[in-house]
C-alpha cells in the first residue's frame, strides 16, 4: 500500500500559487513573499519555502535581492485554461433561445466546460438568499446571467466569480453585459400603436413596472406621456411566477377594461400571449395588436408577419465568447455592449377595434 502522504503548509501553498500562474492571475512577475503572506495569511517563512519549489520547477526566476521573481510559464502551460461557465437563464424555455445555443456551441469550441444552472432566476423568484444557496452549490468560473434583477445582478458584482450581464437592468452597473438598444426601437413600436387609435397598451415584462421601468420601460411610458396617455400599473403591471404568473395576469387583464394592444418583451412571452388569445377566441390583429421586443427565428414562419424589434442574435453569442476568452486570460472586462435595433412593423398590429 502506498503511503498517505498529507500536504504541507507549503506544499499546499504551492499548489495554489501554481493555480494562480497557469491562470495568469499574475503577469511577468509575481509578487513578492510578504506581499503573498499578508494576503493569503499565512506566514512569510512558508509562502517563501512555496516560491522555492516554483522555483525549482521552473515556474519562477529569481532577479536577485529585493526584487520581484520573474514568471517563466512552459509553453504547454501558456495558453489560457479553459473556464467552467455556467448560464443562469430566467426561465427554463431559454435554453431554447438561439443566442444561448450559439453561445455554448462557441464556448465549448473554444474550449471552455459550459453548463446551465440547476435552478433559473423565475424558480429562486429572484431571491438572493436562494440565489447565494444555489451558487455556493455550483462548481463553477464564470457565470452568464439572463435577464435579471439589479439585486441579483449587485450582488453578483460581490462575488469571486465573475459575471456577464445577458440582457437584465445591467446600465448602471459596472458589470459586462450586452443586449439590444431598445430604446428607440420600443418609442417608435408604442408611437405607431398610438398612431392607429390605441390607448390601452400593456408593456408585458416581469421585471420591469411602473414604478421601477428601467431605461426600457422608460422608453414606453414617455412615449404614452407624448400621445397624451396617463400611464399607470395597467400599463406596466409586471408579475411574479414566470409564465404561470402571466397567464394568470392576462386572465385578469381581460375581465376588465381588456387591453387593445400587447407589447412582449421577449418571444416566450410573446407566443404564450399569442396561445392565450387563441384560447380566448381573440383575434389578431383584428381584436388585439400584438408585438413583440424579442427577435425570434419562428418568426419568419408565421402568418401574419410579427412586428418585431430586430437586432442581431450573432452580436450576442460573440460578446459573450469575447468575455469568457478574456476572463480566462486574467484580463479586466467590464464593458456594456449595445446592439443596434429596428422596429419592424408587422401584419400583428392593425387600428385599435371601436368601443
Amino acid at each position: 500500500m502506498t503511503p498517505l502522504h498529507i500536504a504541507s503548509a507549503s506544499e499546499q501553498a504551492a499548489s495554489y500559487l501554481r493555480e494562480q500562474l497557469i491562470r495568469k492571475v499574475w503577469v511577468g512577475t509575481i509578487p513578492g513573499g510578504p506581499v503573498l503572506a499578508r494576503e493569503f495569511g499565512v506566514g512569510r517563512m512558508t509562502i517563501e519555502a512555496a516560491l522555492s519549489m516554483l522555483e525549482n520547477e521552473g515556474l519562477l526566476v529569481p532577479q536577485g535581492p529585493g526584487r520581484r521573481r520573474k514568471i517563466e510559464l512552459p509553453e504547454e502551460l501558456a495558453k489560457p485554461p479553459g473556464l467552467r461557465v455556467a448560464i443562469l437563464c430566467y426561465e427554463q424555455n431559454d435554453r431554447s433561445l438561439d443566442y444561448l445555443i450559439d453561445s455554448k456551441n462557441k464556448l465549448e469550441a473554444a474550449g471552455h466546460t459550459v453548463f446551465y444552472a440547476p435552478s433559473n432566476l423565475t424558480e429562486i423568484k429572484m431571491d438572493v438568499r436562494r440565489l447565494a444557496r444555489m451558487v455556493g452549490k455550483t462548481e463553477a468560473d464564470a457565470w452568464v446571467v439572463g435577464s435579471a434583477t439589479s439585486e441579483v445582478l449587485e450582488w453578483f458584482l460581490q462575488q469571486k466569480s465573475p459575471a456577464f450581464a445577458l440582457f437584465g437592468r445591467r446600465r448602471k452597473l459596472k458589470i459586462a453585459g450586452v443586449g439590444p438598444d431598445h430604446v428607440p426601437a420600443l418609442a417608435e413600436a408604442t408611437r405607431r400603436l398610438i398612431e392607429l387609435g390605441h390607448q390601452r397598451i400593456v408593456f408585458l415584462d416581469s421585471i420591469y413596472s411602473v414604478s421601477d421601468a428601467g431605461a426600457i420601460g422608460g422608453a414606453v411610458l414617455d412615449a404614452l406621456s407624448v400621445g397624451g396617455i396617463t400611464a399607470s400599473s395597467y400599463n406596466m403591471p409586471g408579475w411574479e411566477g414566470g409564465l404561470e404568473g402571466l397567464y394568470a395576469f392576462l386572465d385578469s387583464s381581460f375581465q376588465i377594461s381588456p387591453p387593445t394592444a400587447i407589447i412582449a418583451s421577449s418571444s416566450p412571452i410573446y407566443f404564450a400571449t399569442l396561445h392565450f388569445l387563441l384560447n380566448k377566441d381573440i383575434q389578431v390583429p383584428r381584436d388585439l395588436s400584438l408585438i413583440c421586443v424579442d427577435n425570434d427565428t419562428h418568426f419568419s414562419q408565421c402568418q401574419p408577419s410579427v412586428s418585431h424589434i430586430r437586432w442581431s442574435n450573432r452580436s450576442v453569442a460573440n460578446r459573450i465568447v469575447r468575455w469568457v476568452n478574456n476572463i480566462s486570460q486574467g484580463k479586466e472586462d467590464t464593458r456594456q455592449t449595445m446592439i443596434k435595433a429596428n422596429f419592424i412593423e408587422g401584419g400583428t398590429i392593425g387600428p385599435a377595434p371601436k368601443e
